[in-house]
């Protein structure tokens, strides 16, 4: 009997048959071989024989890049999530296939790799974007060297060194002024804004945020949407979306005070928190809003998405162990956490310090 991932049939004769791809023909199509035995077993070992053999590379003979890697975008639209395809489409069709589209992709090399990196780079991109555009790259050669046996030219192509921004936080100071403007100025966008606060939710999840998601009676907030707008070949698009991971879909408690808020500005449940329609609004929407916030209270403006980076620093601080604060953020593993969402502020770090004695 034939069994998943295996070509083998039994035919009418009573015979084995396997077939193995054996490579391309002029117009760069497949062709396939077979094999033959009495029994599938024997079929089974003649197919691994081959695959045992076949360590070379295969030459990928007329095949353009544009051809494998439409080939492999088909390949993974039903695997990622909607907006993940889109930002693999959207590299591809800006920056990928522009330069190589056209070109046999048994061609490839490392030094025309190099060059397309050191080009965008100097191009005004930062090297953390062009390493994101040849990741993209990368993981489309890898899957065409696993599925083709074709060389992966992109194997040795080292990525762009990048370092890793600051994220700028507001001080203790600056965090109660934010507090005490928003309570004196109370709307569903201050209460959005401090929900990301104590909560750690992302921009997104806020957009997405229903009160039929908030459950009263005892108190937790469930993390079911997240909101964005993506880039497709006919321009954007906004995307309402599964959270990005499925740790991201989360039940979170929500602490005391934000429950008075909420049930004052309580509205039906199948309206957006923030928007107040059927519609979401746009996280930029939400960014404009903050930065206005910030400039009216008198605050420096710092990105949206550094009110997640205060609430995991700030958990730490007040005693979370960090398998619950990882759980609340979202995350896969409390890896994560640590390295992308706990600071420690420069008070935090002189406290620290001066609890260091000299030996006697």
């Amino acid at each position: 009997m034939a069994r998943r991932g295996e070509n083998i049939y039994k035919r009418r004769d009573g015979r084995y048959e396997g077939r193995y791809q054996a490579g391309y023909d002029a117009d760069g199509k497949a062709k396939y071989h077979s094999v033959y035995a009495k029994t599938y077993q024997e079929v089974r070992e003649k197919l691994l024989k081959f695959k045992a053999e076949k360590q070379q590379f295969q030459p990928s003979g007329r095949l353009t890049v544009k051809t494998l890697f439409e080939e492999w975008l088909s390949s993974v639209k039903l695997r990622v999530k909607t907006s993940t395809y889109a930002n693999y489409r959207m590299k591809a069709d800006k920056h990928i296939l522009p330069e190589f589209g056209g070109l046999k992709y048994e061609n490839l090399s490392v030094s025309m790799i190099q060059n397309f990196i050191q080009k965008k780079i100097s191009s005004g991109l930062s090297p953390k974007y062009v390493s994101d555009i040849v990741i993209v790259f990368k993981t489309m050669s890898k899957y065409i060297s696993r599925v083709h046996s074709f060389r992966n030219p992109l194997a040795d192509v080292i990525l762009p060194k990048s370092q890793k921004k600051e994220m700028h936080l507001l001080s203790e100071k600056q965090q109660k002024q934010l507090c005490s403007y928003l309570m004196k100025n109370q709307n569903v966008t201050s209460v959005c804004i401090l929900m990301s606060m104590y909560t750690g939710l992302r921009i997104g999840e806020i957009c997405g945020l229903q009160w039929a998601d908030i459950d009263f009676e005892n108190r937790i907030l469930t993390v079911r949407r997240t909101v964005q707008r993506v880039q497709t070949a006919s321009g954007t698009q906004l995307l309402i979306d599964a959270p990005k991971t499925n740790s991201s879909q989360r039940s979170v408690p929500i602490p005391d005070f934000m429950m008075h808020l909420l049930k004052k500005f309580r509205n039906r449940d199948n309206l957006y928190i923030l928007s107040g329609s059927e519609v979401p609004a746009e996280p930029r929407t939400m960014q404009r809003r903050f930065k206005t916030v910030l400039k009216k209270a008198n605050l420096p403006s710092v990105n949206y998405h550094s009110l997640r980076h205060m609430f995991a620093t700030n958990c730490i601080k007040a005693g979370f162990d960090i398998k619950t604060l990882s759980e609340i953020l979202g995350h896969a593993s409390v890896e994560t956490t640590l390295k992308l969402y706990v600071h420690s502020a420069m008070e935090r770090k002189i406290e620290c310090m001066n609890k260091l004695k000299l030996a006697a």
